[in-house]
């Protein structure tokens, strides 16, 4: 692309071969909506399936889209940061690549951003099954409880970013669970809006109750002391007023 992009879509995907044709043509169609140049950035996050291939595949046919590819499968927080510093947009969004979050939703969400620095998606009519609804639910509520948030839902993919506010910004394993509470904690304003929330489109959930539950309450202590240490000051730079000048005598 010769035009720099207005919006920056990013995605980490692993082993997402099912979706991956479906989610590039459905990302384009929504972000063409937004009659604004734009890129989606894939992230493969170290898939052993055909999703390189297939990425590949679509490279030679989109000048919008860009591949990263992770070493190693290393995380969504990785993959999450690595797609920010390659993003080249104004704004970045960022969705799942299993088609949970709806890229249709972008276009109707950027409007909102007006007088914020960050938007984020609520899952409120959730498609996922009762177990992991109340999962959530739970999570959420501990996690507001031990952060002092009052964010309904953290852990959604579908958000949107001015690029400032992800600046300078030190991610750590886990932390893409807590991107409202660490924009906020810079002092930037987020505001966050019900999405819709649509059943997994192919495949299956790459986390679950056992390998992230115990990791995530960990995870939360340390933004939780990360929050209360963070350095929040002003300061000035006092200058000296200008030595008076004597007034000379009439020679």
């Amino acid at each position: 692309m010769t035009e720099k992009p207005y919006l920056s879509l990013v995605v980490p995907a692993y082993n997402e071969q099912e979706s991956i044709p479906t989610l590039l043509e459905r990302s384009a169609a929504a972000l063409t909506l937004t009659r604004r140049p734009f890129e989606i950035v894939i992230v493969d996050d170290g898939s052993t399936d055909a999703t390189p291939k297939l990425l590949d595949e679509a490279m030679r046919k989109h000048a919008w889209l860009r591949v990263l590819r992770m070493q190693r499968n290393s995380g969504q927080s990785a993959a999450f940061d690595a797609g920010f510093k390659a993003a080249a947009g104004d704004l970045i969004a960022t969705i799942d690549a299993d088609l949970q979050n709806d890229p249709e939703e972008i276009p109707r969400l950027l409007p909102m951003l007006e007088g914020y620095d960050m938007i984020t998606g609520w899952r409120k009519d959730r498609h996922d099954t009762k177990f992991r609804r109340w999962q959530t639910k739970i999570a959420n509520r501990v996690r507001n409880w031990i952060s002092q948030e009052n964010i309904e839902d953290s852990a959604s993919s579908l958000k949107i970013y001015r690029r400032h506010c992800l600046a300078g910004l030190q991610l750590f394993n886990g932390m893409h669970r807590f991107f409202p509470t660490l924009v906020k904690m810079r002092g930037f304003k987020v505001l966050e809006v019900p999405v819709k929330h649509s059943p997994r489109f192919a495949g299956t959930a790459k986390y679950g109750f056992r390998n992230r539950a115990w990791r995530a309450f960990v995870d939360l202590l340390a933004v939780r002391w990360m929050k209360k240490r963070y350095l929040r000051y002003e300061a000035r730079e006092i200058s000296l007023p200008a030595p008076a000048v004597a007034p000379q005598a009439d020679q």
